[in-house]
Order: structure tokens, then sequence, then C-alpha cells
């Protein structure tokens, strides 16, 4: 590449990282922890490059990497069990530096703009142990009027035990009394649902309704 910048560019590929470190921590003022993390990711990068090029990687070298080099990178990070969100942060690392050489020396690399990193997989809600749902129950309305611990209580019996969202169990009327061995419930998009209701859940809502103060005198 003749260009002026690129020339003014070291060499070899650590002396690059080394340049990119120094503008993480002057010009950016990026994080101990960011820069810490980046130049070990870019460190291992340079490892792989001389293997899997067959030679020292140089500056020249980077403009003619292609999509499949990054991935066989990725792909050799996971294979040394790195998990999805840490191969998030080695391509951050590459995608950074490459910016900076673009800017800095106009070394340029579509390529790795294009590469994409992996999926992270969406983790479900863990429900909460019994134990504690028992103190849940235990501590609701604590100190308050018995009809407010006991609404209290037939929430998180709701929640826990019917799997209701916050807002449907609030939304439950004095007129879906009395209650049966199910719910019907409108969730969202208005969908309705019919949803199992344990006698555990019944109680709670029946011992509520028998210590309620009339609608005028309950102050919800």
């Amino acid at each position: 590449m003749a260009n002026a910048k690129m020339h003014d560019a070291p060499e070899s590929l650590n002396a690059l990282i080394g340049q990119f470190v120094r503008h993480m921590r002057a010009e950016k003022r990026a994080s101990a922890y960011t820069i810490r993390n980046y130049e070990a990711a870019l460190t291992r990068f340079s490892s792989f490059l001389t293997p899997h090029l067959g030679r020292p990687p140089t500056a020249a070298h980077l403009e003619t990497l292609e999509i499949r080099d990054f991935r066989a990178f990725l792909a050799n990070r996971r294979a040394e069990g790195l998990g999805h969100a840490s191969l998030k942060v080695e391509l951050s690392a590459l995608k950074g530096f490459f910016r900076f050489l673009s800017r800095r020396f106009a070394i340029e690399n579509d390529a790795i703009a294009a590469t994409r990193g992996p999926k992270l997989k969406e983790k479900l809600p863990r429900p909460i142990p019994a134990a504690a749902a028992e103190r849940l129950l235990d501590d609701a309305g604590e100190g308050a009027a018995p009809w407010i611990a006991a609404r209290d209580a037939a929430v998180f019996t709701l929640l826990y035990g019917a799997g209701l969202r916050i807002s449907e169990a609030m939304s439950l009327k004095m007129s879906d009394a009395p209650f049966g061995e199910a719910l019907r419930i409108r969730g969202k998009g208005g969908k309705t649902r019919l949803t199992p209701l344990l006698p555990a859940a019944r109680a709670a809502l029946d011992a509520y309704l028998s210590l309620r103060p009339p609608p005028k005198a309950a102050d919800e």
C-alpha cells in the first residue's frame, strides 16, 4: 500500500498493539480493566497469527486478513474453552484495534467489520428457592394491618405458585371470585390463558377476601 501513513506504521504487529494500548490509556482514557482485557486479547491474536499465516505477522499482512482468518481465531479460542460473552470481548478488542489502525495508519481491513460474534443465549429466569419463597411469605406485610399482610401474601403466592406477572396478579377483580381450580388471565398482547390455581394460592386469596375491608374503606 503506497500510503504515507502506512509507511509511518511500525512493522511488527506487537509494536502496533503497543501503540493501540497507549492510545486507549492516554487518549481514550479507557478503564484499566478494559485495557488489560484488550491487550491480552490482541496479544493472543498476534500469537495465533504466526502459525496460522506461517510467518510472523506484519502491518502489511493485516490488510490481507479475511473473515475466515478472524473466525479461525475465534474458533481457536472457543476450543480453548472460552464462553460466548468472552468471545464477544475478544472480537470487540479486534474491531477497536482495526479502527485505530485505519484512523492512525490508514491500514484498512473490511473483513473485521463484517465478522460477527457468537449470539449470546438468552438465560431463562430462574425460580427462587422454596425456602426463600417461604421467607417472603412470612415477611409479607410485616407490621401492617392484617388485611394488608394477607393481600401481600396472596400476591406473592400468585407470583410464585401460579406464575403470574405482577401486573396480572394486581389486575384480578372481586368479580373474579370465587376462585376455582384455574384463573382466566389476560396477559401480554391481550392473549387469554388458563392458569392452574394451587390450593395454597386459593387459601391465600380466601384469607385476603375474608379480611379485606369494604371497598370504600380499603386504601388500595
